[in-house]
């Protein structure tokens, strides 16, 4: 029961989260002049649909019958970004701090959050509101409120940026005390460091699992385990600046491309926060 209430408030977030970012894109469109479009937009919430498929995809329930832990990983997840769109910083890091706590993984979603800390949950690249403010001069050079709203529209802010690192290091430093606490007759933080981190990253056990590394690692050499595994963990690595230069307008997109590249890569792949993510971007 525990994890099905834990599914059941990820789908809640999922669906408010999805109505934001629709505000988002009907404000994009109408500060285009795309009114139109906004008027033409479908009437059914892309948010509500997220996450009535979350909640019944069969990887959710599976997950909740066999008593999975990744429901509630998925539920950090989902809070971060909920926090990241409504620009709440504390949630935010709160999510952030969780996730990472449960899983290395997520750490790489902080691009993402940063940028729909900074920009908005959705932005339209800076270059159409230099076209459309190109065009709009070429038509009519005294209307200089419009051009104004626009070019304040795209622009980055660094306060939610600040006050997320700060509610970051907050969050951690409680997180780490009450295990350093918990934990202080079995080794402390550098065995639990050493039992989670250290266990992901070194693939120790090769059980098999719907993963790729076990197999992989099964069969190579131990003379080249240490260069694959430097290999594979750089890999994500090396894909993260790259996608967010590219994605950097569509912040829910880009989290999204970083969870697919984590599902097929990392070393213990769970089966249902690909799906999640990809729902919370149904979002047109």
């Amino acid at each position: 029961m525990v994890f099905v209430a834990v599914d059941f408030i990820a789908a809640m977030l999922i669906r408010s989260t999805g109505r934001t970012l629709q505000m988002a894109r009907n404000r994009s469109l109408k500060s285009l002049d795309l009114t139109k479009s906004v008027n033409n937009s479908v009437n059914v919430s892309a948010g509500d649909t997220a996450s009535l498929i979350y909640l019944w995809n069969p990887w959710t329930i599976i997950t909740c019958v066999g008593s999975c832990t990744s429901p509630i990983e998925n539920l950090m997840v989902v809070i971060m970004l909920h926090g990241a769109c409504s620009r709440l910083a504390p949630l935010a890091a709160f999510g952030y701090v969780m996730a990472t706590h449960l899983s290395l993984y997520p750490a790489i979603l902080i691009l993402p959050v940063a940028l729909l800390l900074g920009y908005g949950p959705d932005t339209p690249p800076t270059k159409v509101f230099l076209q459309k403010g190109l065009s709009a001069n070429k038509i009519d050079m005294s209307d200089n409120g419009k051009g104004t709203s626009q070019k304040g529209f795209g622009q980055f802010s660094w306060k939610p940026i600040l006050h997320f690192i700060l509610w970051v290091f907050i969050w951690s430093c409680y997180v780490l005390s009450l295990n350093s606490i918990i934990l202080n007759k079995v080794g402390g933080l550098q065995e639990m460091f050493e039992k989670t981190y250290g266990f992901i990253l070194t693939v120790k056990d090769l059980s098999p699992n719907i993963g790729v590394l076990w197999y992989f690692f099964a069969e190579v050499f131990d003379f080249f385990r240490s260069f694959f595994l430097i290999v594979f963990n750089m890999n994500i690595i090396f894909m993260v600046l790259p996608l967010a230069i590219r994605l950097k307008h569509r912040p829910c997109f880009l989290a999204f491309v970083y969870t697919a590249i984590v599902a097929m890569l990392k070393s213990y792949p769970s089966v249902s926060i690909f799906y999640m993510v990809f729902l919370m971007d149904l979002i047109p």
